[in-house]
């Protein structure tokens, strides 16, 4: 058996943690750790939070969409206009 396989097969996970990621100021940052079993703090939203994060999500990605196509059709039609 080479040492490459026999690495990956003895390894083990300890638990430990090397490199503590859980910064405070990072936007994934928790007080709390939620794989010990202590609660995040956070609330599961509602269905009707949802059906609003959802359309205000459409909006945003439809007002986008405009925003891009109308400059698109403005260059198009700038372009037309120098061409002749």
């Amino acid at each position: 058996m080479s040492r490459r396989q026999r690495n990956r097969t003895s390894f083990e996970d300890d638990g430990r943690v090397i490199a503590p990621m859980n910064v405070e100021g990072m936007p994934w940052h928790t007080p709390k750790n939620p794989f010990a079993g202590e609660s995040s703090g956070k609330e599961p939203i509602t269905r009707e939070e949802e059906r609003l994060y959802r359309g205000a999500a459409l909006k945003a990605g439809l007002m986008i969409a405009g925003v891009f196509g109308a400059a698109g059709f403005i260059f198009i039609e700038l372009l037309l206009l120098f061409w002749k």
